[in-house]
């Protein structure tokens, strides 16, 4: 389901109401089976459960019409104009239980279309007739809403929990106590425990039925891959009898909630591995009880288990229904609407942006989204002003305090608002603003005590799609930095290539030397003398830095080249926890280093883990990929040995074990000081041991230096040898929608040219008028717009979708024109299946203007005739054949 709330968060605007809908319904019958649209339908109007809309086209030119339509309405859809559309053009549609207008308001986030079986058109009619939409309740609700209970008590989640359970009455909940957690687990939260008892319980009992064993093995895959994915485990009291209670030795609610899109490419990796696992969702709850070992054997259902692998070993066959299979192969696309992406993407995912690090860097990430959605050149411009203007009036009003991401919306709604209603065009581009809601803006306390266990890192940034072929600009110089971590030899690979290469001027800036912000003055050291090679010695760790390299190359002409520690990586990290003990270990055998990191600092050990952790959710390919689209090269840093043996398992633990302890840490604090100073204290004291130990095999293992440097130069030389070519990134459009601004019926060009041409024979005023005019180029590609969005809007386009590519007969009829403008004036076929009904006042072809003037300016010509500005003459008809095009 989906749950709408304005106290837990927002879909563009605040809700009106809070508001829950049933978006899949999923029943274990062997592996979790989600069921078809159909059965989610007759399975909610059984239950009187709350549906939203769903529309289905069920041929290829419905699938069309809808594609088109949302096209057409991408960048100023709202949920009545939507709505109103795809009822129009489905054939089967399912009004939502209230109407999205009442509950959430006109801000539409977004479609989703997936693929779906022939046969459902004919079984979701009959569904419909079988199981009807439930009749509305004639008696409201007329108890306090959500809003109001977490009002008055939000003093306390518990308590808000409480009067939440309270308020839907004892027949949806008998007990309140078993959703509260027990104040037990608020002494086991306080102690310093590196473990997660609850979990590690549930993970090492033996599983009394399938479901249980499919769950461990599913959370087993998680952790050994590291996937971003936090679990929350809460005590639970017992509301069974005694006897039954001696039998539980623990019972808890286990909340495991998917924080990145990261997580389930990866897990999909590992489904392709292992057919039977269970696949994973985005988030779900689930009931423990871990029972007695001397009752469970009785506790076990053994034919539960032997039934589970029969009916996973069926799916798998080639006859049998594998819905591992259908999970993977179903197609499904979110199709989200520009005045939502204006609010969350544009206005709330750009607060770090603005706030952090100015106006500048603000407009950069906003117009990097536009182009990345393929945002039309007429929105680009309305919405730079409007981000513009909100940047300025925000940072006014917040008077150097930052905006909260959880409130923002206070904010925004009455900016929007006032902006919209300056004009037209504003309104058209904003939505529906200033919806005022009377909600208390605050955050659901956190309460201690909980067993919290968290894969890995909370925000793994998603894949990068590499960019196209970059277009080629003759270099100057070339700028070396490195996408690395302190220990990976970058200042002794920069001194040693410096004091050998004698062809070319070089340069190195240590950044553990400069005073104040590096890269500005990188910048103006390459700006004197840009043929040089210069040396970037400092860490540049992520894309924002890369994108201020590529910054420097364009304005200095240089070629920028990356260069890599060579690592076979993790699943959610370029670098191997291999490489990282040997560039730990380096970091502990340096002696007055200039950036304070050796091995008389405090706490090495967090210092690369924090690095280490930069590069979170990007595997090596997806790093080398990034690099390469944006720079065209990649060097590669030799650090291990081919023919090495195995990293000790122990340091291998013990560097797991800090990621762990640094994941939980920087999750609460964000520095060395807190509650886990201690254990800091503790496993940097160990670190500094275990490195001592395993001293003779981290140097071993080590490619030696001499042959790194020869193995770096062979690289810039050959990449040196390639005449210098710097490689400017293009922006690619990800989606492969079109904008689309108006729908024409598209003419053959050279069949219009003809009928002219006759035209002008028989008539001498057609002939005096179209003299001297080069009539092939100036009519380009004929057509006759139906309906522009400037001048009818995105619905009056989209309204034609189920047209686009229909052929229809057109008749030239008359001849306008004056000094500037020449138009032919047409009908349209205004009857049978072909009928097209244009949107214009005046169906015409432009055929030809006068510099300076513009295409739509063709429509004034019937007023002019009627005033004697333009001429009129009618034409013998001719009929010519078009499609309904779409541009």
């Amino acid at each position: 389901m989906e749950l709408v709330t304005a106290v837990l968060g927002d879909h563009g605007q605040r809700p009106l109401q809070d508001y829950v809908v049933v978006t899949a319904v999923t029943k274990l019958v062997g592996r979790p089976h989600f069921m078809s649209t159909p059965e989610v339908v007759a399975f909610c109007h059984q239950w009187r459960l709350p549906t939203n809309h769903y529309w289905l086209f069920s041929t290829k030119a419905a699938v069309t019409s809808f594609f088109t339509a949302y096209d057409a309405l991408c960048e100023e859809g709202l949920a009545g104009t939507v709505t109103n559309i795809l009822n129009d053009i489905a054939d089967t549609h399912l009004p939502a239980t209230k109407r999205h207008e009442d509950i959430q308001g006109e801000i539409l986030e977004g479609l989703v279309a997936r693929i779906v079986t022939p046969e459902s058109l004919t079984i979701l009619k009959e569904v419909l007739v079988q199981y009807p939409p439930p009749p509305v309740p004639e008696i409201p609700f007329s108890g306090k809403d959500l809003r109001e209970i977490c009002s008055s008590h939000r003093d306390s989640e518990n308590k808000q929990v409480a009067a939440l359970l309270r308020a839907v009455g004892s027949d949806f909940c008998s007990d309140t106590e078993v959703w509260l957690e027990d104040k037990l687990i608020e002494q086991e939260g306080k102690t310093k425990t590196r473990t997660y008892p609850m979990l590690e319980t549930f993970l090492h009992s033996t599983p009394a039925n399938y479901s249980t064993k499919k769950l461990q093995e599913m959370i087993r895959v998680i952790h050994k891959s590291k996937l971003p994915v936090r679990f929350k485990c809460h005590k639970i009291m017992s509301s069974q009898s005694r006897n039954d209670q001696d039998n539980v030795v623990s019972q808890f609610k286990m909340t495991v909630h998917v924080l990145s899109d990261s997580a389930f490419r990866r897990y999909q990796k590992e489904m392709n591995k292992h057919a039977s696992l269970w696949p994973l969702y985005r988030g779900f709850f689930v009931d423990v009880r871990v029972f007695n070992a001397s009752n469970a054997p009785a506790m076990i259902d053994k034919k539960s288990l032997t039934d589970g692998n029969a009916e996973e070993t069926r799916g798998s066959g080639e006859c049998g229904q594998d819905d591992s299979v259908d999970e993977s192969q179903n197609l499904m696309l979110k199709l989200k609407f520009l005045p939502y992406k204006i609010r969350t993407f544009l206005i709330r995912n750009g607060i770090s942006a603005l706030f952090d690090k100015g106006v500048a860097e603000y407009k950069e990430y906003y117009t990097r989204q536009m182009k990345i959605w393929g945002t039309s050149p007429e929105k680009q411009m309305e919405l730079t002003k409007l981000l513009n203007e909100w940047a300025g009036y925000i940072k006014k009003r917040m008077n150097g305090k930052k905006l909260s991401s959880n409130t923002y919306l206070t904010e925004a709604e009455p900016f929007l608002k006032q902006f919209a209603e300056r004009s037209l065009k504003n309104k058209k581009l904003v939505g529906a603003a200033g919806v005022d809601i009377d909600v208390d803006d605050f955050l659901a306390i956190q309460q201690g005590g909980e067993d919290e266990y968290i894969s890995e890192g909370e925000h793994a940034p998603s894949a990068a799609t590499p960019a196209p072929a970059a277009p080629a600009i003759k270099a100057q110089g070339m700028l070396v930095f490195f996408p690395g971590m302190p220990g990976c030899a970058k200042s002794a690979l920069c001194k040693a290539i410096m004091t050998s290469t004698h062809e070319l001027p070089t340069h190195s800036l240590m950044g553990d030397m400069i005073k104040g912000k590096y890269w500005p003055k990188l910048n103006d050291e390459r700006a004197k003398k840009p043929h040089r090679i210069t040396f970037a010695d400092k860490n540049a760790p992520n894309k924002e830095v890369w994108q201020t390299v590529q910054k420097i190359c364009n304005t200095t002409r240089a070629i920028g080249v990356p260069v890599v520690p060579e690592s076979e990586g993790t699943g959610l990290n370029p670098f191997s926890l291999d490489v990282l003990a040997v560039f730990i270990y380096r970091v502990l055998q340096r002696t007055n280093h200039p950036g304070k990191l050796d091995k008389n600092t405090p706490n090495p050990g967090y210092v690369l883990l924090m690095f280490y952790n930069l590069y979170d959710g990007m595997d090596r390919k997806e790093l080398e990929e990034e690099l390469t689209s944006q720079f065209g090269h990649i060097v590669k840093i030799p650090v291990l040995k081919l023919n090495r043996s195995p990293m000790p398992r122990a340091v291998l633990n013990f560097l797991e074990e800090g990621l762990d302890l640094y994941n939980r840490h920087t999750r609460k604090h964000g520095s060395l000081h807190g509650s886990f100073k201690d254990e800091w204290m503790e496993w940097e004291r160990g670190l500094r041991k275990i490195m001592v130990e395993h001293k003779e095999y981290l140097i071993e293992v080590q490619v030696p230096f001499q042959e790194v440097v020869e193995t770096v130069q062979q690289q810039l030389k050959a990449i040196r040898s390639g005449d210098f070519v710097m490689h400017v990134p293009v922006h690619k459009e990800e989606r492969s929608f079109q904008t689309i601004r108006f729908v024409a019926i598209a003419l053959d060009s050279d069949q219009v040219v003809d009928v002219l041409q006759k035209a002008s024979i028989h008539n001498p005023q057609v002939g005096s008028a179209l003299s001297n005019k080069d009539l092939k180029g100036s009519i380009g590609q004929a057509h006759i717009t139906l309906a522009h969005k400037a001048s009818h809007g995105g619905a009056a386009v989209a309204a034609y979708a189920p047209q686009r590519g229909c052929e229809t007969e057109v008749q030239l009829t008359a001849l306008l024109f004056s000094e500037k403008l020449v138009a032919v004036e047409v009908q349209l076929a205004a009857s049978g299946e072909k009928a097209v009904v244009s949107k214009n006042e005046w169906p015409h072809l432009t055929v030809w203007t006068a510099p300076g003037m513009k295409a739509k300016d063709a429509n004034r010509l019937p007023q002019m005739a009627e005033s004697g500005e333009a001429t009129r003459v009618e034409l013998q008809p001719a009929t010519l054949s078009g499609h309904i095009n779409f541009y």
